[in-house]
């Protein structure tokens, strides 16, 4: 009996405390819930916050991207512009820089074809030459201006005087010891460089048939054809002023005028125009540009035909391609055409008073970088080309004289540039001749054969 009451009464005391107990339990489930939907809310609210984040990193990285973008299509970039390449330029003050440069070539020609050089004809001689350049650059970045001082001296022509051809083989002789302006010009930045227009005393050739691997004698090929096409009659650092356009990142479009004469004055009277328009593309990820371009020179020609006709103009045009073919080649083909009917007794004379034009040339050639044979600074180089005088000097010459030929000159030019350190290299540099002047320098028909050591400093 005793024990059945104590049972009874640990019932009734049970019956009496688990309500309690439950209630106080689902209290505490409820709270644990309660807190862990707080520690959500806190996760989910972070989680926004580095989606957010990482939204904007992604927005900055796009903007990166663009700022990037317009960045490598500005219309001018210092070292880009110009066709000597002085090494890294030093900033001296807020955007100003300054640059410095010296070329030094020897040449050797083992048949020396002009009769009025003080060497006799057919034979052999060695000539040295020097330049120097010194580049001061000012940028303004906060009115998307920019301004270039170039100055240059040098000494001695070097083989060329003592070669009688279409196109010499040293393109950076420079016979003026005296230091002078080459270049100065302001330029002026549209459209957040978009656009451009630059003024003063301008090189022609740093923004016209121009080419990656063919355009800086300093560095790479010195024979002239391959440097430009001989076919335009480029005025040689002049007054002018050249206007450039960026519709799109892979299109470009160059415009210039420029004081023929390069006297400063009459300038109306004798202006080059030159018009321009660069394909830039990226075949199967290789970078390639594409450049076709048309000119119109108003300095005074005469008539091959009618000598009486000395005020005549000339016009031209040509193309000149650079593309990568691999990582380490690239490929360039260049070619010019102008005006057969005319001649410039200013510019188209040899020693001895003999005029004569041209009317087409071509050129061609393969650039390989040093990295397979563990020289990736390196760079060996070919090229040949050809230059064709015009049918009506050919012509005229068959009613002076008889025996004018006129044959198409061949060029054929190799070099290696040997890095040697990021202050100087050297190059080997070959070139040969065939069909000098068209085979018409009396007496000598032979080809010239030309080896030689450039030496290039910067500093």
């Amino acid at each position: 009996m005793a024990v059945i009451k104590k049972v009874a009464l640990f019932c009734a005391v049970f019956s009496l405390v688990f309500p309690f107990y439950g209630y106080a339990g689902e209290m505490g489930i409820r709270e644990e819930i309660n807190l862990l939907k707080q520690r959500i809310g806190v996760l989910e609210q972070r989680l926004a916050e580095q989606d957010k984040c990482i939204d904007d990193q992604k927005q900055c990285i796009v903007e990166q991207d663009r700022k990037i973008s317009e960045y490598e299509s500005k219309l001018s970039q210092f070292d880009a512009d110009l066709h000597r390449q002085t090494g890294s330029p030093i900033s001296i003050a807020e955007g100003l820089e300054i640059g410095a440069g010296a070329t030094l070539i020897v040449q050797g020609a083992n048949n020396v074809n002009n009769a009025s050089s003080d060497a006799e004809k057919k034979a052999s001689r060695t000539d040295g030459s020097y330049s120097t350049d010194i580049t001061l650059a000012k940028e303004f970045s906060e009115i998307e201006g920019r301004a270039f001082l170039h100055l240059e001296n040098g000494q001695s022509q070097g083989v060329e005087d003592s070669l009688t051809l279409y196109s010499n083989v040293n393109r950076d002789a420079d016979d003026d010891v005296n230091v002078r302006v080459t270049e100065v010009w302001y330029e002026q930045g549209l459209f957040k460089d978009k656009a451009a227009v630059t003024l003063g005393k301008l090189d022609p050739t740093a923004y016209f048939d121009n080419n990656e691997v063919a355009n800086d004698e300093t560095t790479q090929f010195l024979g002239r054809i391959f440097r430009n096409a001989p076919t335009i009659d480029f005025p040689d650092n002049t007054l002018g002023i050249r206007l450039a356009y960026l519709p799109k990142e892979w299109v470009e479009l160059g415009y210039g005028i420029f004081n023929a004469s390069g006297s400063w004055k009459k300038i109306n009277d004798n202006l080059f125009n030159i018009g321009q328009v660069t394909f830039k593309t990226n075949f199967f990820e290789r970078a390639g540009n594409y450049r076709f371009y048309g000119w119109n020179n108003a300095a005074y020609y005469t008539k091959w035909l009618d000598s009486e006709k000395t005020k005549e103009s000339a016009y031209g045009f040509g193309l000149s391609f650079d593309q990568k073919v691999s990582g380490i080649i690239t490929a360039f083909l260049r070619y010019g055409w102008q005006d057969p009917g005319v001649y410039n007794p200013e510019i188209s004379t040899i020693a001895g008073g003999l005029n004569y034009s041209l009317e087409r040339s071509w050129s061609s050639g393969l650039q390989f970088e040093g990295k397979p044979w563990g020289r990736e600074n390196d760079v060996l180089a070919f090229a040949i080309g050809q230059i064709f005088p015009s049918r009506d000097y050919k012509k005229a010459g068959a009613l002076l004289d008889p025996a004018r030929r006129a044959k198409p000159e061949g060029h054929l030019e190799a070099y290696y540039r040997i890095f040697v350190n990021k202050y100087l290299s050297l190059s080997p540099d070959f070139q040969y001749i065939w069909n000098p002047f068209g085979k018409d320098v009396p007496e000598d028909t032979e080809g010239v054969f030309v080896g030689g050591m450039r030496a290039q400093v910067d500093f």
